[in-house]
């Protein structure tokens, strides 16, 4: 049976049509103001951006929906999980390094207005263990505590590209970004005598020019926590019997060639990414998810990578489900019928038209991964159905979506303070205020 997938344009021309109203008006119409109810606990789980990713939602979202929670009698907070060594230079990986890269990108108290938390804490091993019979390689799973504890759980997620995962969306945001750090480990396949990086990467030692050629020799002897790699003079060891898929490499000894990654632990990775997400479901309560994608700034790589190139396409609108299957295809398919921003990876890839597959060629790590995996897995194990109703939603013609903190009209609110201290200097050139030409010549400036 088809979901429901509540959505608004990507235009906007008045306060009722922007970005922010979009959002609160597809979240009442897919109805997720009813989830909560007064004293309910409630995470939204955004990604806060790394360090120095420009693409990342802007606080004002969360902000609103925080806001908004509150008027419902809920009790917000804002929320993102550590992350793995997932490149030489991480900003993440600590609660510490998370709060001073979340803070720098807006993500503090004040501009919330509720708090910002870690959710499993201060090296990622607060969690909750999910059984997951039905999970289609995961068979368990680790979900980062204050998701799990949570009343209700708003996913309100950057919907983009992503080198690994091809797509990231609704799926990804719980079943990598709602896992504590073991839990990312289990996703990432760490360990797996088949799919595990370990197992499966293509080891090339003879690609390495050792300390004494390569300048850079250093970073991959020192991108890895469990020390794994020994450079020599002329070669590189790598233990790779102990690797547990951390993916610190990926920028040192993945980028000179001396590995190459294959296709099955990145297609296992799909594949988990949605498990997870349902285990994360599953210890919320299936009937207290609820999940807004915001496709805007559709970048090819997601908002984990320390920069962010143009988007692929124009933006395509604000969406709301309480099936993060559904949602999630439903943004798949308006970036394939979106032609693609010019000069943009989708034109570097041929891409560009409508119709193309953007994310498979142009932000995928393996071009011509797919970019439904995460999609087709989930519909398989039954979070939810690839088959959607989109429904446009109007923009409300009745609702004020000005400034809250004072509602008057500008005449009743500075009236009585403009008769105190008028700013308009009435005083001088009779009247006038400032000293300017009174005529010039408007066709000698054209």
């Amino acid at each position: 049976m088809a979901s429901k997938v509540w959505y608004a344009g990507n235009r906007s021309y008045s306060p009722a049509t922007s970005y922010v109203a979009d959002m609160l008006e597809v979240f009442e119409a897919a109805e997720l103001d009813k989830l909560i109810k007064p004293n309910d606990v409630v995470a939204i789980k955004l990604h806060c951006g790394e360090w120095n990713n420009t693409a990342y939602l802007r606080p004002v979202y969360a902000r609103t929906l925080a806001d908004k929670i509150k008027s419902l009698g809920g009790r917000p907070f804002v929320t993102d999980t550590t992350t793995l060594n997932y490149n030489p230079y991480p900003a993440r990986v600590t609660e510490l390094d998370m709060r001073f890269t979340a803070e720098r990108n807006g993500y503090t108290s004040e501009a919330l207005g509720c708090p910002f938390i870690v959710a499993d804490g201060w090296m990622g091993t607060d969690d909750v263990h999910i059984d997951l019979p039905e999970g289609y390689i995961l068979k368990e799973a680790f979900i980062a505590k204050a998701v799990a504890h949570a009343d209700v759980l708003i996913t309100l997620t950057h919907f983009k590209g992503h080198p690994m995962g091809v797509i990231g969306g609704a799926l990804k945001n719980l079943g990598i970004g709602a896992q504590s750090k073991r839990g990312k480990y289990n996703v990432h396949l760490g360990g797996h005598p088949a799919y595990g990086m370990g197992a499966t990467t293509e080891f090339h030692p003879e690609r390495c020019k050792g300390k004494n050629e390569c300048p850079t020799w250093k970073l991959c002897r020192d991108c890895c926590p469990y020390g794994l790699f020994n450079v020599k003079d002329d070669t590189i060891e790598w233990k790779r019997e102990k690797c547990v898929g951390c993916l610190a490499h990926l920028g040192a000894t993945v980028g000179c060639g001396v590995m190459d990654i294959p296709r099955e632990p990145l297609e296992g990775l799909h594949a988990a990414i949605a498990d997870a997400c349902m285990a994360t479901v599953k210890a919320v309560g299936k009937d207290k998810v609820g999940f807004i994608n915001m496709g805007i700034d559709v970048s090819p790589y997601c908002d984990c990578v320390m920069y962010a190139d143009m988007p692929l396409v124009p933006h395509i609108g604000i969406f709301a489900s309480k099936d993060p299957v559904a949602i999630d295809m439903a943004c798949v398919d308006k970036v394939t019928e979106s032609e693609g921003t010019p000069g943009s990876a989708a034109e570097d890839h041929d891409v560009a038209g409508s119709g193309a597959k953007k994310f498979e060629n142009a932000a995928a790590l393996i071009h011509g991964l797919s970019e439904q995996a995460q999609i087709n897995t989930g519909a398989i194990i039954g979070l939810g159905s690839k088959e959607y109703e989109l429904i446009k939603v109007k923009p409300s013609a009745t609702k004020y979506y000005g400034f809250t903190e004072d509602t008057r009209p500008g005449g009743a609110r500075f009236k009585k303070l403009f008769s105190k201290e008028d700013p308009f200097p009435r005083d001088r050139f009779n009247g006038q205020g400032f000293k300017r030409e009174e005529k010039i010549d408007f066709e000698k400036i054209r």
